[in-house]
Order: C-alpha cells, then structure tokens, then sequence
C-alpha cells in the first residue's frame, strides 16, 4: 500500500516471548505527573499533555516498529498483566478525587488553571481508564466486567460496555455500527452523531435481550440501572468534596474523556467496511477490518490497543498475547494513536493523510471494488 508505513521485516510469528508487564505499567507515570500538577499549578498542568502526547510520539520515531510477536498459543502466568488493570480503578478513582479537592481546597488554583487540570486529568480517564475498562469488559470474570463499568461511571459512559460487545463487535465495518467512522466524515461530524446513536443503540439492545427472556426494560438484569448507578454516586461524591464547582469539574473530565474514546474509535475502523453477502449477512471480520499500528511506544502506554486488527479478529484474546500484523495482512496507520488523535481534529490534513490510504487498502483487499 503506497505511503503506508513500511515494516522493515516481516511480522515474527510465534515468538514465544511476552513483553515484560512492568513495561504496560507505563501509564501508571501519569498518577505522580497530574499529583505534581495539582500541587504546583501553573505551566506544570500540561506536563501530562507533553508526556502522552509529544513525548511518547518522538519514543514512537526513535523507537524502532516493533516485529515480534508472542506466541497467542502461550500458557504463561498472566497475573501481573492483569493486576496492572485491577489496581488501575483504586488510582483513577483516587486521582479524580483528588483533583476535585484540589481545585475545591488550593487558593493558588485559578479557575482556568482548576479546568486544565480537570482536562488533564480527563485525558488520562480517556486514554488510560476507558482503555484498561475496555479489557477488563472483554474478560469472562464478572468482577472484571464490574471494574470496567466503575472505570466507565467515572466518565458518565458506561453504556458504552453494550453498545462496545453487543453492536460494535457484531456489526463493525457495516452501516448497523455507528462508531465505524464513515469515508469523508470528520470527526467532528462522527462525534455529534455517535453520542446519541451509541446510546440509543445500547438501549435497544438491552431491550430486546430482556424482551427474550421475559423480562422488561426496567428488570433489576438491566445493566444500565448499574451504569446509572454507579454515575449517580460518582457525581454525589464530587458533590460532597467540592458542592456545585465540584460536579462542573467531574463533568469536565469526564467529557474530555469520552472524548478521547470517540477519537479512538473514529481513528479505528475510519472508511473501512465489511462486504454484504447478502440475506442481511456480512462477510467474517476480518484482520484487515481495522486500522492497525505497531508503534512501540504508544502501544506501551495504550496497552496494545494500537493492534486493534487482532483484537476485532480474535476479542477474547488477552491484550498482552495480541498480534502484529504487516501491510499485507491488515491496513496500517502512519503514527500511533497520539499523533492520529491530533490529526483527526484538523479534517483537511486527516483526509489528506487517510483518504489514499482507504483508497489503497481497497485496492489491496476488495479489487473488484476498485
């Protein structure tokens, strides 16, 4: 595919090594950075932007891509990969907070200096928390699935666990997913649309799952009396640290959040579509279904979600055992995810930069279309 990254050797297969899970405890950096932040004020608020966005960017260019793979047939001890997304929702919880009182108790905060923060600090719910709650959301445990809908009540998105495994999984690539971003839609356009669409359609969802088994919409086996749930205390608590300015702050953040998912989920799976067999029937997803990325760094601090293509290919493949892909395999992005989020807010330069690359990528998959 022309102007794709360009792997400097084919993907290895079946390395039977994992990456250290020390190294996926990267994102923990931001817990001291946005403490450090609230207790200093001022220009240090952005040191957690220039981390997650200008540092790992320039690791992700010094760094070689990587090629290796661990072998996804491995029975290693997962533990401590794990125990990096159970300690993750105590920290969040710890840092929001925190902030709140932060912003609540310290004369030397100013308001616009108390909405950085509270924006920084919804950077790292985004980019870190929904990320580590979309694993745990994949996970068979019930206790995980409870840490990922905690994790997503800290951003008022928790319907975002059915909409995620019970829509966007099954009809990604096709006209029934709204977060499969459109060819030529931009982001901005993509983000007012999948609000309430993602909503509406997590809804649905759960409506005709209970209609199935008899019960209604306002069933205890709801979900979404625990998505609300759980939101409703969050926000209580905000309440109790910091009154009104309090609640302002935790809407702040977790608006900046929820707009980090969306960035995501706009870059993922942007003009790619899956072919209509026919009967109302879509062909298998398929590794090249999905935009994919092999930049160390970023997928470091993302842990693995860059190798989205795998994780549409195979959903209940644990984040540490994900796979690469190559150029023949799966349509590869330019940049890791920080310097694509940034793209995405200019339209012009995304199209410039992604719209050969759909063009490419059917090309290579879907000749006949082309």
């Amino acid at each position: 595919m022309t102007k794709n990254v360009t792997m400097s050797s084919e993907i290895e297969k079946d390395e039977d090594e994992l990456s250290p899970a020390v190294s996926f405890a990267l994102p923990f950096i931001f817990a001291p950075i946005i403490v450090l932040s609230s207790v200093l004020g001022g220009y240090s608020i952005l040191i957690a932007p220039i981390f997650g966005y200008i540092l790992i960017t320039l690791f992700d260019f010094l760094l070689k891509i990587s090629t290796r793979n661990p072998n996804p047939k491995l029975k290693a001890n997962l533990f401590y990969y794990k125990l990096i997304l159970w300690t993750w929702p105590i920290i969040q919880f710890s840092l929001i907070f925190w902030c709140i009182f932060a912003v609540s108790t310290f004369e030397h905060l100013s308001t616009w200096e108390s909405i950085f923060l509270l924006m920084a600090q919804g950077m790292v719910t985004g980019a870190v928390g929904i990320t580590f709650a979309h694993e745990l959301m994949h996970q068979k445990s019930s206790k995980d699935r409870w840490l990922a809908d905690i994790l997503m009540a800290m951003s008022l998105y928790g319907h975002f666990r059915t909409e995620h495994l019970l829509v966007h999984h099954r009809y990604v690539g096709t006209s029934k997913d709204a977060v499969t971003a459109r060819y030529n839609e931009s982001f901005f356009s993509f983000f007012l649309r999948v609000l309430p669409s993602c909503f509406k359609s997590a809804w649905c969802e759960e409506a005709n799952r209970l209609k199935k088994i008899g019960k209604s919409i306002s069933d205890i086996k709801n979900p979404f009396w625990r998505y609300g749930g759980l939101a409703l205390l969050f926000l209580l608590f905000s309440y109790i640290i910091g009154g009104f300015f309090g609640v302002f702050m935790f809407l702040v953040q977790a608006f900046i959040a929820v707009l980090h998912l969306e960035m995501a989920n706009y870059i993922e799976h942007y003009g790619l579509t899956r072919k209509l067999l026919g009967n109302g029937k879509y062909e298998p997803t398929k590794p090249y279904h999905s935009w994919n990325a092999n930049h160390t760094a970023s997928n470091l601090l993302l842990i693995n979600l860059q190798l989205h293509s795998d994780h549409h290919a195979k959903p209940d493949r644990e984040y540490p055992l994900l796979q690469k892909y190559d150029n023949n395999e799966a349509p590869q992005l330019p940049y890791g995810y920080p310097l694509m989020i940034a793209m995405c807010l200019i339209p012009m330069l995304w199209r410039k930069v992604m719209n050969p690359r759909v063009e490419n990528w059917k090309k290579h998959f879907y000749p006949e279309m082309s």
